[in-house]
This record gives structure tokens, C-alpha cells and sequence, in this order.
């Protein structure tokens, strides 16, 4: 069978993916995009419903196309990957689906990696890994499959409708777990939802979404604190033109907040006594960036309204005062656990000198240590604007630029 060469092949056609390309093709860069499924396919069978982007259309785009329509709207999934496909139509990027990649590995004695797919053998120079972070979702090992609930991952939640009657767990309190527990609220469910350590930032503040004060307050190039914040959730929706996360006002509305889910024993789900806590940081991160704000604001001389109502937080609710600390699953009705616990990634296809003992990709803003590797589409790749559509669209142009430098290294040769 021949084998097909090419100069760089990037793994992946959701927005990272699209945006390599583009930024390859601007070097003139040969290159191949392969995506096992359709373009920007998580968007498409990986979310639930009635998702809609976290950010406004003005910010959460690539530089070079606006999405259609309004641009304080925030776009549901199914035009978001439309605007993707839309957007590698622009560039003609050459990206092939329905190619599944099964191995990456280093040639002997020459530069390049040799790539083996469903589709044959391919080698390249570069490998740029644009899998992003969703790959294998996470389901802690807590609630065994003979507890008699039915249980799933949030990127398996469609709607409402798709669950069996009755009461439903929701753990995790980032974007996605707080707004299907909302979403499951609103239908009638009876809902729990398990509130971990998070941030909450107001969806917008004194005449401007929050997008727009982590620009000019400087925030979007921040890097994690310490090890391990970096996964530390965000509480943030577009849902209903875009509203402000507050746990206490979903209380207040029916829901049931419990702490941090710990062991199962006997029917029984066992909650950490740590929701006020979580609840009270939520708040200070809150309250922080109003302060912010109003100090950037002060030090500007900007004419933007006051909004003092912004600091009243929720009322004081049962639930958090007198917390459940155990739940007997059967006895409340709960038939439907979801798990909005996140992904795990999963890098045993590339058998390269690019992971660390725990099998994360080592890198310095894309670029592995193992020559010709790379990584882009990963949270804090190169600062917390990384998980934004846009932040990808630059950390692309990092990762372009260092292929296309050191391919004019390699073309060097002393003059005569």
C-alpha cells in the first residue's frame, strides 16, 4: 500500500483544527486537517439541545468572520458549527472526515512521524494534535451500576424528555451541570444539583457583558495560580440572552444545592459538608471582579451606569444553612444521575516523547519538547482566554509561526 506524505498533519477539524489551517495556509504550509467525524462535530452530537455559546457573538469568534445576525447574541450549537464549516469553506482548508487516527509514531532514522488511520498510512514532518480537551468523558467510579439510577455523562444530556421520570442528580456546578440542572428546574423536575469549588463571575456588569471586562481589566492572558487551578469550574450561561449564575436565586426557585458528592453505601449518596464554603467563594470571585470594574472604571473616567443592585447576593435558603449531608436516592425519587464532571484526556494513540508521568501533553504554549509535536485546543494553553473560540484562533497563529520557523532553519544552507 503506498503511503501518503504530506508536511503537517493536524488531528482534529473542530475550532482548532480550522483555525491551523487557516493560519498554515497563510504561511503556505502544505498541509492535511483528518476529523473522524464532521467538522466541529462535538458542537454538533456532544452538547445538549438548547446550548448556546458562553460569550457574545461580537467576542467568542475568529478575528476574520462575524456570525451572522446580532452581535450581542450568544449563537446556539448547530450555528456555531455551521459558522465553522462556513469558515474552513472560506480558507478551502483541506480537511478530510470520516478518517479515524489509530497511531502516531517517530520514523527511524529521519525526521517526520509515521500516521496510521482508517483510511492508510500517512507520513509528516509535524503532527499537530487539535483533539481539544473533550476526549473520554470523566464518570467518577461512586454510584455502582446495581444502584438501580440511571446514570450518564452531560454530553450524553440532549433534553428534558430524554429522561425517565422522575428525580434527577446533576454533580458538577460549572456551565454545563448548572445549566441542565436549570434547564431539568424549568421542565418540573425535581433537581439536586452538587456545588464544588468554582468561580462566578457576573454575566455582565454595568452596561458590559463579562467578556469584555476580563479584556480590559487584563485578565484574559492570566495564567493558573497554583497546580491544579487551572480545572477550577466557571459558572457562566448565555441561556435566555445571558444571565449571571446565582446558586442561592436557584435554591430560593426550587432546586436543592448539596456539597461536593463523596462515597455510596447501601442506596445512600454521602455529600461533603463544604456548599457554603464553595457557595462563599463563588461569591468573593463575584464580588472581586465588581470591584475591579468599578475601580477600572473610577481610574478611566468612563460614563458607564452604576448597578449597585449587582452586589445584593441571593437570599439565605434552607438548603444551605441546614445542608443534606446524605440522600437516599430511592427514597427521593431520583432515577437520573448526570455527571458534568468533565473529560479526561486520552493520548495512548501517540506513542511519542510528548506526555508527562500522567500521560498530559508537555508543552510551552503548543510546542512539545519532542520535535515536530504539537498541541493546540487545550485549556490555559497559553492563558485563560485558551477556552475561548478566539483565544484558539491565536494560540493557531503561535503554533503556525513556530512551524514555519523552523522550516526556513531547515532551508538554510551557507552561501558559496
Amino acid at each position: 500500500m503506498s503511503v501518503e506524505k504530506i508536511h503537517t498533519l493536524v488531528i482534529g477539524a473542530g475550532q482548532a483544527g480550522v483555525a491551523m489551517s487557516e493560519h498554515l495556509s497563510r504561511n503556505d504550509v502544505e498541509h492535511l486537517v483528518l476529523e473522524r467525524g464532521r467538522i466541529a462535530e462535538r458542537w454538533r452530537s456532544m452538547r445538549w439541545d438548547s446550548l448556546v455559546a458562553n460569550g457574545p457573538a461580537w467576542h467568542d469568534r475568529f478575528p476574520n468572520m462575524d456570525f451572522p445576525g446580532s452581535a450581542d447574541a450568544f449563537v446556539p450549537k448547530e450555528r456555531v458549527a455551521d459558522y465553522f464549516e462556513a469558515y474552513a469553506r472560506k480558507y478551502d482548508a483541506p480537511i478530510r472526515c470520516g478518517v479515524d487516527v489509530t497511531s502516531v509514531e517517530r520514523l527511524e532514522g529521519r525526521p517526520g512521524f509515521r500516521i496510521e488511520t482508517s483510511n492508510g498510512v500517512i507520513e509528516a514532518r509535524n503532527v499537530v494534535a487539535a483533539t481539544g480537551p473533550f476526549q473520554k468523558p470523566n464518570i467518577p467510579p461512586i454510584v455502582p451500576k446495581e444502584a438501580g439510577v440511571h446514570q450518564m455523562h452531560s454530553s450524553d444530556y440532549r433534553n428534558p424528555k430524554q429522561l425517565q421520570e422522575g428525580a434527577v442528580l446533576v454533580v458538577g456546578a460549572g456551565s454545563s451541570g448548572v445549566q441542565i440542572a436549570e434547564e431539568l428546574m424549568r421542565a418540573g423536575r425535581k433537581v439536586y444539583l452538587s456545588v464544588g469549588p468554582h468561580d462566578r463571575p457576573p454575566r455582565a456588569y454595568r452596561g458590559r457583558d463579562f467578556v469584555w471586562w476580563l479584556g480590559v481589566l487584563g485578565k484574559w492572558d492570566g495564567q493558573p495560580q497554583a497546580q491544579g487551578t487551572e480545572h477550577v469550574t466557571i459558572a457562566v450561561s448565555g441561556a435566555r440572552g445571558g444571565e449571571t449564575i446565582d446558586f442561592r436565586r436557584l435554591a430560593a426557585q426550587g432546586m436543592v444545592l448539596v456539597g461536593m458528592t463523596g462515597a455510596y453505601n447501601k442506596g445512600k449518596l454521602s455529600f461533603a459538608d463544604d456548599l457554603a464554603r464553595n457557595l462563599d467563594r463563588g461569591d468573593q470571585n463575584y464580588l472581586s471582579l465588581l470591584d475591579e470594574a468599578d475601580a477600572f472604571v473610577a481610574r478611566n473616567g468612563l460614563d458607564l451606569p452604576e448597578e449597585p443592585e449587582a452586589r445584593l447576593l441571593g437570599p439565605a435558603v434552607d438548603c444551605v444553612t441546614n445542608p443534606l449531608v446524605e440522600l437516599d436516592l430511592r427514597g427521593a425519587g431520583v432515577t437520573t444521575v448526570i455527571w458534568a464532571t468533565g473529560f479526561t484526556s486520552d493520548y495512548s494513540w501517540m506513542k511519542v516523547n510528548a506526555f508527562d508521568e500522567a500521560g498530559r501533553p508537555k508543552h510551552l504554549r503548543g510546542v512539545s519538547p519532542e520535535k515536530g509535536i504539537y498541541f493546540l485546543g487545550l485549556p490555559w494553553l497559553s492563558g485563560r482566554g485558551s477556552s475561548f473560540i478566539w483565544g484558539v484562533w491565536h494560540d493557531a497563529k503561535h503554533v503556525a509561526d513556530h512551524i514555519l520557523i523552523q522550516e526556513n532553519y531547515l532551508a538554510y544552507a551557507p552561501q558559496d
